[in-house]
């Protein structure tokens, strides 16, 4: 299991379009990866779970990632995550 604590950059945190980003690119992967945020956890392949979310600019969440390709799948969704920008 490996783990990286984010601070969300993004203005507009992970709204619709950056949680939609982030459900693509983890489904990607075989591993299972969660956002812990609040004590709660997220699942990163559920774009409902994302939603619900609420991460705002400036919170840091947590990334978990389990499984077989997790180095690829954590090195991958920490670069979408910390290069979220609004357009």
């Amino acid at each position: 299991m490996l783990e990286k604590k984010i601070h969300i950059q993004n203005e507009k945190g992970i709204n619709a379009r950056p949680a939609s980003l982030l459900v693509r690119e983890a489904t990607k992967f075989k591993a299972e990866s969660y956002i812990i945020k609040d004590g709660n956890a997220y699942n990163c392949k559920s774009i409902m779970n994302i939603m619900s979310m609420l991460a705002r600019q400036g919170e840091e969440i947590l990334l978990r990632v389990e499984g077989s390709d997790e180095e690829k799948a954590i090195k991958a969704l920490v670069t979408l995550i910390e290069n979220f920008r609004d357009e």
